[in-house]
């Protein structure tokens, strides 16, 4: 990060929402001549980056936040920017709310998304972080499940979705879409189901420079919540075919190739033990603690990446392909997938978020 100058904001959290260290400044950050992206340390629950490209006249912005107060704080920092170049364009790279529930803000501005991402986002609402991370985290604390219920209160502690009016993008498209805007070439390109149903990623070919969204997560362990792994190491390959020189991810710092060969190695890797475990009979939940736990898992670069308990989720989502399931678990079974992966965040006490496997006594 240090290769990048940030040019706002003045005023800068001196400790990240999960109230970790900061590894490197919130704020956005000039890729080039009116390219910026906006990075929020250290990449994990809702931490997500964005991009703005702008100039002639007009901007796009690729993705809003998770909630409305970081969303505006985020607009805030750009507005000079979009004083001098109105926003245009909103492009939404995938269903999560982290990188859409700020539309709202951005009244009457065109939002593009892809098609399987616009199908996704009808079925997501912010009730269900409510329900699931509030209501559910206070009910567990207080029967008894502390750990579990600490796990989810402080997943989404820092947000306040009771705020958030979901607005749906006002156009899809299948595939890839060009957009001349800016004066500048941008190419939407579909690689999913992968992280979700819809991912997508904008790339400036003229610059060398893409936002591949969350596809890439760098420093923080990927979350596979669609699948299959197969259709995410294609597009890590895509990447790694394509010309580009600087890659913005969806959570973590801003990185080149080699950012994208550390994540094929994490699936490349977390593939192979789950297809033996699998192979062997053993639960998903058997399989993603011991592999977590294991003295091999231990030695691998990602093993310190923020939240390793995902692999949870992610050995969940492979055991339903290799089962011949492409079918997105309903609210009751991704309760029971991510109940699993509290219990397994505290075994991993060193791991970070820290708050989030910190149980405070009375």
């Amino acid at each position: 990060m240090d290769k990048w100058t940030r040019v706002a904001p003045e005023q800068i959290p001196q400790k990240t929402r999960y109230q970790e260290v900061p590894k490197y400044e919130q704020g956005l950050y000039e890729l080039a001549g009116g390219i910026y992206a906006w990075m929020v340390p250290n990449g994990s629950w809702g931490e997500s980056n964005a991009g703005l490209i702008t100039g002639s006249g007009e901007s796009l912005l690729i993705d809003t936040l998770w909630d409305l107060r970081y969303t505006q704080a985020m607009l805030d920092a750009m507005q000079p920017w979009l004083d001098a170049n109105p926003l245009k364009i909103v492009v939404n790279t995938h269903a999560d709310g982290d990188h859409w529930w700020g539309n709202q803000l951005v009244p009457g501005v065109e939002s593009i998304t892809s098609k399987a991402c616009y199908d996704e986002m009808t079925h997501i609402r912010p009730q269900s972080m409510i329900m699931v991370g509030k209501a559910l985290g206070r009910l567990l604390s207080l029967v008894g499940v502390g750990k579990v219920g600490h796990w989810f209160q402080n997943m989404v502690a820092p947000y306040h979705f009771e705020e958030v009016v979901p607005v749906l993008p006002s156009r899809a498209f299948e595939g890839s879409l060009t957009l001349e805007v800016t004066g500048r070439e941008v190419q939407l390109i579909e690689v999913g189901p992968a992280h979700t149903q819809g991912d997508l990623m904008a790339y400036l070919p003229q610059e060398k420079i893409l936002f591949a969204a969350d596809i890439l997560f760098v420093d923080a362990t990927p979350v596979m919540w669609a699948g299959p792994v197969e259709n995410w190491l294609a597009a890590l390959d895509k990447i790694l075919d394509m010309k580009v020189d600087v890659i913005v991810p969806g959570h973590g710092p801003i990185t080149d190739k080699k950012g994208v060969e550390n994540v094929k190695r994490y699936w490349t890797f977390v593939q192979t033990e789950v297809s033996k475990r699998y192979d062997a009979g053993v639960t998903a939940e058997q399989a993603a603690t011991d592999i977590a736990l294991s003295e091999d898992f231990a030695q691998q670069p990602f093993a310190g990446w923020n939240s390793p308990e995902r692999i949870m989720t992610n050995t969940h989502t492979i055991y339903r392909h290799l089962q011949g399931r492409v079918d997105a678990p309903k609210v009751p079974e991704l309760v029971s997938i991510l109940w699993k992966q509290a219990l397994l965040a505290n075994k991993l006490p060193d791991a970070q978020p820290t708050v989030m496997r910190q149980v405070r006594s009375k």
